[in-house]
Formats: structure tokens, C-alpha cells, sequence
């Protein structure tokens, strides 16, 4: 029997699609070890490492750009423009090229996070289109209006063509998709144990007074660090490696850990709206700090998610770059929702993707 082939395609925008995908296909890979995982994506090879542990072919494409930033909260609309109309002006040859591909590795199903092309992929090879996501880039395009609503438009056309979506908890409506399946939250596990990453890393404070500041793959350079001297008798964990050496601070530098891994030991994660670290947070359980983002309409679902379903504190960027961060000696609120929040979101994927793969 031949080998079930998955193409998985991932949005080029920061680290976020590429983990939570990453996740499910990790998962796909236990409960299945014969399907063959194709990852396209221009995130770097060892951050897909980091969550899928066997094999997989890396395909480094890039099918969209989310939006160009220069940090995780600056956002620059002309280059992001400029970049959408030339992505719209070479869809032709971008679809031929890649079904090329998909017919030649002889892939069986695409599972795309969430970019707009890859239904045109999917039907032009004469096979599925799954997706998975809480937002299509429709949605945050067109709440930026003027010459961004033709692309929205565009882009909902491309999603309309999508056989079925996993749609993720923390949401928008999503109306351009016919098919809708929602799951519940995915994300990575820890792998380390407590007392392994606490002497590895020096780490010797008490759950309560250690801090996970994480601003995904984009960093964030205005990070106040000054502001740490304020806390001596905590410890702050970042992987940001511009940051400046404070005895406080643990600058995680090995490739191999993830943000999720020192989730347990931390009392909170300071970080800005994004639905990787909001998700692998309220899977564990541990209460998010986090900035409102105006600009990014994605965040309003984002910050209503987790007031929702996990412990929190809602601070206003004064308060972040200007305050002297008092709101650590605050406890966070409560969720709002008495219900829990599903966590099956991994498994639930992955488990409709295998049965297909195991019918074909």
C-alpha cells in the first residue's frame, strides 16, 4: 500500500500558524505514523522540529504574508499592500507551480492554516481542501478598508472554494467558508519536567514570582526591561536574545525549548494578543497578561476569548511600556464563562484527517 501523502500549507506571518499546525501534524504522526507529512512554510525547520519529533519533508514556500511588521505590534499597510497585489497579480503561475507538486508527491488531502490560495491548489489537483484557523486574512483586511477591501473580497472567494474548516475556539464568524467544523483548543505539551528545566535554566524562584514574557516570533524591542529591577526576588523568562543581561532575567538561547515548556512553572505569561500562546496558556491553565491591539481586528476575539475561558489581566499599553508594572502584585481576574473551554482541538483534527487519509 502506498503511503497517505498530507500537505500541509502554512501561512507566511510570524510563528503562530506554524506551531499550531505543527501541533496537529505531530499529533496526525502519533496516532499515525504512515502518513507521510509534507510541511509548506517559510517558518525555520527547527521551530517545526521543536513540535513534530519523526520525520516530515520541509518545503520552504511562501503562498501569503499575514501582514508585514516590524516587531509584533507595528504593522506597516503600504508594504502589505504592495505585497498582497503582487501575490494577486502571480496566482497563476504560484497555483501552477504547486499543483505541479501535489500531483507529482502524489498528496492526498492539503490542510492549510490558513492561506488563501491553497483551495486553488487543492482544486486544480482535483483533491480536498481542508483548513484550519480562528480567522481568515479576509477579515483583518477588510477591517482595514480602502484599497484592502477588493483583496478581501478576493481572498473570501478563495476560502468559498475550502471543502471543510476546522474552525479554533477565540473566533470570528468566518462567512466566507460553507463547511464548518468547530473543535476546541490545540497547541504543544511541555516535555520537560519542572525540576529539570529549574536547575538546567537557574531557575529558583517559587511558582508565584516567575514570569513568562513572550512576544511570538516577531519579538517585540520596546519591551521595558528597566522595569525589572522593580522585582528583584523574581525571575523573568524570555526568549527574546537582544534582551539585556539583568540578574533577573533567564534568556532561554537553546532552540529546542518552546515558550509552552516553561508554562508550568510560571505564574503568568505576559504577551500580546495571539492565539498560539493564549491557547497553549488556557490548556494549561496558567493566567495571560495581555495589551489590547486596536489595529489588529483579530486581537477583540482574541482578549474576549480568554477573559472568557482563562484566568486574566487586561492591561492598557501605558501601563506596559510607560507603567512600572504594578498589575504583577494584582491577581488576575477570574474567566467570565463557568464552563470550561474544549481542549481536543490536536486530536480532533487529526483524527478527521487520518480517517479520510485511511479511506482513500
Amino acid at each position: 500500500m502506498e503511503r497517505p501523502i498530507l500537505y500541509l500549507a502554512i501561512t507566511n506571518h510570524g510563528f503562530g500558524h506554524a506551531t499550531r499546525t505543527a501541533s496537529v501534524a505531530a499529533t496526525i504522526q502519533k496516532l499515525c505514523p504512515e502518513v507521510l507529512l509534507i510541511l509548506v512554510s517559510t517558518a525555520p525547520r527547527w521551530l517545526l522540529e521543536c513540535y513534530i519529533q519523526g520525520d516530515f519533508i520541509y518545503r520552504p514556500r511562501a503562498f501569503d504574508l499575514g501582514v508585514v511588521q516590524t516587531d509584533s505590534l507595528t504593522m506597516d499597510k503600504a508594504a502589505t499592500l504592495e505585497k498582497l497585489l503582487d501575490i494577486k497579480k502571480h496566482q497563476n503561475s504560484l497555483i501552477a507551480s504547486e499543483v505541479n507538486f501535489i500531483r507529482q508527491n502524489r498528496v492526498n488531502l492539503i490542510l492549510a492554516d490558513i492561506p488563501f490560495l491553497a483551495p486553488g491548489f487543492a482544486k486544480a489537483a482535483n483533491i480536498p481542501c481542508w483548513m484550519m484557523s480562528n480567522f481568515g486574512w479576509d477579515f483583518i483586511y477588510r477591517d482595514w478598508g480602502g484599497e484592502f477591501t477588493a483583496i478581501a473580497d478576493w481572498i473570501s472567494d478563495g476560502y468559498s472554494k475550502c471543502d471543510r474548516l476546522f474552525r479554533l475556539p477565540f473566533h470570528e464568524p468566518m462567512p466566507a467558508f460553507n463547511n464548518i467544523t468547530d473543535v476546541g483548543l490545540t497547541g504543544g505539551s511541555p516535555r520537560y519536567s519542572a525540576d529539570d528545566l529549574r536547575s538546567l535554566w537557574g531557575i529558583t524562584t517559587p511558582v508565584e514570582k516567575t514570569i513568562l514574557l513572550t512576544f511570538g516570533g516577531l519579538g517585540l524591542q520596546q519591551i521595558p526591561y528597566d522595569n525589572l529591577r522593580r522585582f528583584p526576588d523574581w525571575q523573568f523568562i524570555v526568549f527574546d536574545q537582544s534582551a539585556p543581561d539583568l540578574p533577573n532575567l533567564v534568556k532561554i538561547d537553546d532552540r529546542k525549548y518552546r515558550p509552552v515548556d516553561f508554562m508550568p512553572i510560571c505564574a503568568r505569561v505576559v504577551s500580546k494578543p495571539g492565539y498560539s500562546t493564549f491557547s497553549e496558556a488556557t490548556l494549561l491553565g496558567v493566567p495571560i497578561v495581555t495589551i489590547p491591539r486596536e489595529d489588529f481586528a483579530e486581537a477583540a476575539f482574541l482578549v474576549e476569548g480568554i477573559t472568557n475561558y482563562n484566568q486574566h489581566q487586561i492591561i492598557t499599553p501605558s501601563d506596559f511600556f510607560q507603567g512600572n508594572w504594578d498589575f504583577l502584585h494584582e491577581l488576575p481576574q477570574p474567566p467570565k464563562q463557568s464552563q470550561p473551554i474544549a481542549k481536543d482541538g490536536n486530536e480532533a483534527i487529526a483524527k478527521a484527517v487520518i480517517n479520510y487519509l485511511q479511506t482513500k
